[in-house]
């Protein structure tokens, strides 16, 4: 009865978590995982009133980690952190397989929940995501994760609705726009944005649960603010950064960002590498003017090329 008891409270805690934030991947000089400055950005989250962290997912570069990194660092997270915060796993793969092992190993070192991607690259047919997705759910508690843009597959609608009446569906981190997440809201079926400009209207006014965010990286407190309560100015004036972050492919722009302000070495894995100079000029003003409200920031640095290091083994 206490373990019934114990897993309802934590599905609660999942389907009420508002701001979750995308973990970024800090790493030492030599390539490997930066733990240290990796506790600290935990840490801040917690102090932000962020109720759950993605770990190796796209912003933390679990596609550049192995299953052993990727398994190590969700389970360093859940030993840390997990009476503070909700710890999901990103273990989705393009093969059902691996999704599965992954899965299975993130549950035996205890997170909360997965994050399971569509396969992506070879795709499959509709039948073959409702297995794919069902397979995987089996395993326990998952965020469905569409993002056609990286992916090449969109999730439709259907697929979604046949999944959505498995116990362990959450609900679904959708990409795809605000219209889409009203429709889902309107049947029942819960969404978190992975679109941070569209976030606070996407909270607000189209029915999703919250967002599933990178920006709450470097503002964890204004950012589960901003999904709290309404406030459409402070919405406005974080666009312009918001688009700056995202003026490459993530993490790109994250990654440099935390850089610039000193809150993870300027240290890249390849094939990322940080924006340009005349964009690290444009980014710090941006920066300096939210600076009071990045925690743990000292001072922003443009930084020069020299001062990146690129790693290409690891």
């Amino acid at each position: 009865m206490e373990e019934q008891a114990q897993r309802k409270s934590t599905l609660d805690k999942l389907q009420s978590a508002v701001t979750i934030t995308a973990a970024k991947t800090p790493y030492l000089e030599n390539g490997k995982i930066d733990l240290r400055e990796y506790d600290r950005l935990v840490e801040r989250q917690i102090e932000g009133g962020v109720e759950g962290v993605i770990v190796g997912g796209t912003t933390g570069e679990g596609q550049l980690m192995d299953w052993d990194e990727h398994v190590m660092l969700i389970s360093h997270t859940v030993n840390l952190f997990s009476d503070h915060i909700l710890v999901i796993g990103n273990t989705g793969s393009n093969s059902t397989k691996e999704a599965l092992h992954a899965t299975e190993q993130g549950f035996a070192v205890g997170m909360h929940a997965s994050l399971q991607i569509n396969p992506y690259y070879g795709k499959t047919s509709m039948p073959g995501l409702v297995r794919h997705f069902a397979s995987a759910l089996d395993e326990g508690p998952a965020i469905i994760y569409n993002v056609p843009g990286r992916t090449g597959q969109d999730i439709p609608n259907d697929v979604v609705y046949q999944i959505s009446s498995h116990p362990n569906f959450l609900g679904v981190k959708e990409c795809t726009g605000n219209a889409r997440i009203q429709g889902y809201a309107n049947e029942g079926v819960r969404c978190w944005t992975g679109n941070d400009d569209e976030a606070h209207e996407g909270r607000h006014s189209f029915g999703s649960q919250g967002v599933i965010s990178v920006t709450s990286n470097l503002l964890p407190g204004l950012f589960s603010r901003l999904m709290r309560t309404p406030n459409q100015e402070l919405s406005d004036s974080l666009q312009e950064l918001i688009a700056w972050l995202f003026c490459e492919p993530n993490p790109i722009g994250i990654n440099t960002a935390m850089a610039m302000c000193g809150l993870a070495k300027p240290v890249f894995r390849l094939p990322y590498v940080p924006l340009s100079y005349e964009q690290r000029v444009k980014g710090a003003k941006l920066l300096e003017a939210v600076a009071e409200h990045i925690p743990g920031v000292q001072s922003v640095r443009v930084l020069d090329d020299a001062d990146f290091i690129l790693i290409g083994r690891h």
